[in-house]
């Protein structure tokens, strides 16, 4: 792994502070996860940091750690249905209450990765642009949305393998377009998202 700035431990030492992160916002297809993780105040970890900036390898080696010393830690999600209903950015921050609802403890103030957020429960927040490379919380919340949707959409590929969502989980690479051009459209798909370049759009219909 690269070598990285440490990250910070919270932005209010003396609150009980939750980090909250999303993950599959920029996908084609599946839903959008987000969570919501308060770590002990003396936590550390060198290795953590932005889920994007680890390996598939790493973010599984930190997720049970992570879950392990959180002092609470939940995931939730919204359907791509919901996306299709909400837009992309308040399906995103409706997830991420979903998660901040499940912790087993209420936090004092919220860390947010991002620039837009929701008041949620009168508690005070902070968005933060960048936040998963800056505060552990933040970071911790990254890995777990990030690995738990891989998952959710790996699972997803076998029923639906000629997407091949167990490579690029719902992103829009190359293959994943060209299977939507093929053979249409599946449940999963996010509708309101232009699923194929200009060029190649066309009256596609349902996954057969």
């Amino acid at each position: 792994m690269r070598l990285h700035q440490p990250l910070l431990q919270s932005m209010h030492p003396d609150m009980i502070e939750a980090g909250c992160d999303e993950a599959g916002r920029g996908c084609l297809a599946g839903p959008v996860f987000a969570a919501a993780v308060i770590l002990p105040p003396d936590f550390e970890c060198d290795e953590l940091n932005d889920s994007k900036q680890l390996s598939e390898k790493q973010r599984n080696r930190l997720r049970p750690l992570i879950e392990e010393q959180a002092l609470s830690f939940a995931v939730a999600m919204c359907s791509n249905e919901e996306i299709d209903e909400l837009n992309i950015l308040w399906a995103s921050v409706e997830a991420m209450h979903r998660a901040l609802s499940k912790l087993v403890i209420m936090p004092q103030h919220i860390l947010v990765d991002g620039n837009r957020f929701r008041n949620y429960e009168q508690i005070p927040h902070t968005c933060v642009v960048g936040g998963d490379a800056i505060y552990l919380s933040i970071a911790a919340a990254s890995v777990l949305a990030k690995t738990y949707r891989d998952e959710y959409m790996t699972n997803l590929a076998r029923e639906f393998p000629r997407y091949d969502w167990d490579c690029n989980k719902g992103y829009p690479t190359k293959a994943h377009r060209e299977a939507i051009r093929k053979y249409g459209i599946t449940p999963y798909h996010r509708k309101s998202f232009r699923l194929l370049e200009p060029q190649l759009d066309i009256d596609f219909g349902q996954y057969p």
